[in-house]
């Protein structure tokens, strides 16, 4: 097997990804947050009228918005967990995907401290040696990121005006059925094609799924303060893909810690080879 390169659709080929331009920054509904009929005043199982419950849902991502809190993403074997804290411009994300047995396995520690951005690369798997450049990819080393050559890379990027890392503010304008299932809890369905507009998943997945992407089952929960902390994605199978849950957390709500910049004896600056394996 032959890798020439890891995009960013990699990532999302297997779960949702940090840094996404998914958030809505005003706080008003998108396009995908117009009124279906199972939201507009309908009567859910549990007795709350559907608009009710999705508009519990929309206003469950406000806190995100804030930029202080903790995440966790899994899906397909892939992991990512990390801190946003905006007081400080600041953010870390430390992602797996794959394992010790797939073709080939990365592990990154993504820390942005604006304005400067450095990334730590683990490899393994059967393939890892068929990396371009992996002899001048500095592993083990944190990386410092040149910011012109990574604005806009999704999977090396972060952006500071849109912090939801998993594009949860959108995914939740996109649902299309919604009800109460108890304290704090919900369940329905989602239009993840709305997600594609927003770039929270990878669209080659999204066609696949073809009209199932438009009625993806999700459930929710929320904490005591009515925000978001967690969504749960049920991905059906489609074509080549099995059924996988993808399953975002939010935790620690104004609490998160400011990331801390790597020492300078652990830093090296990031070779060419590391922006075209990204590119």
């Amino acid at each position: 097997m032959t890798i020439r390169r890891f995009s960013a659709t990699a990532f999302a080929a297997a779960l949702l990804i940090p840094g996404l331009a998914a958030c809505n920054d005003t706080g008003t509904a998108g396009a995908g947050a117009s009124a279906t009929p199972a939201a507009s005043g309908s009567i859910a199982p549990s007795g709350t009228p559907a608009g009710e419950a999705k508009q519990a849902l929309l206003d469950s991502t406000n806190a995100i918005r804030d930029g202080n809190f903790r995440f966790t993403m899994s899906g397909a074997g892939s992991t990512a967990e990390g801190q946003v804290h905006e007081p400080s411009q600041s953010a870390e994300m430390r992602m797996t995907i794959g394992d010790p047995s797939s073709d080939l396995m990365m592990k990154l520690d993504l820390i942005h401290y604006k304005p400067d951005s450095w990334v730590k690369l683990e490899l393994g798997g059967k393939a890892a040696a068929s990396v371009p450049g992996l002899k001048n990819l500095n592993l083990g080393k944190y990386q410092h990121l040149d910011q012109t050559r990574i604005k806009g890379n999704r999977a090396l990027g972060f952006d500071f005006d849109k912090v939801d890392p998993a594009g949860s503010a959108v995914l939740t304008q996109g649902v299309t059925e919604v009800r109460k299932t108890g304290e704090g809890t919900y369940a329905g369905t989602v239009d993840v094609s709305k997600a594609a507009e927003a770039g929270s998943l990878d669209p080659a997945v999204i066609t696949t799924l073809g009209a199932q992407a438009q009625s993806v089952p999700f459930t929710a929960q929320v904490d005591p303060q009515g925000r978001l902390s967690e969504l749960v994605l049920k991905i059906p199978a489609a074509g080549q893909s099995a059924a996988q849950d993808v399953k975002i957390t939010y935790t620690d709500y104004g609490n998160a810690a400011a990331a801390q910049k790597p020492p300078a004896d652990q830093v090296a600056e990031a070779p060419p080879e590391l922006y075209n394996l990204f590119n």
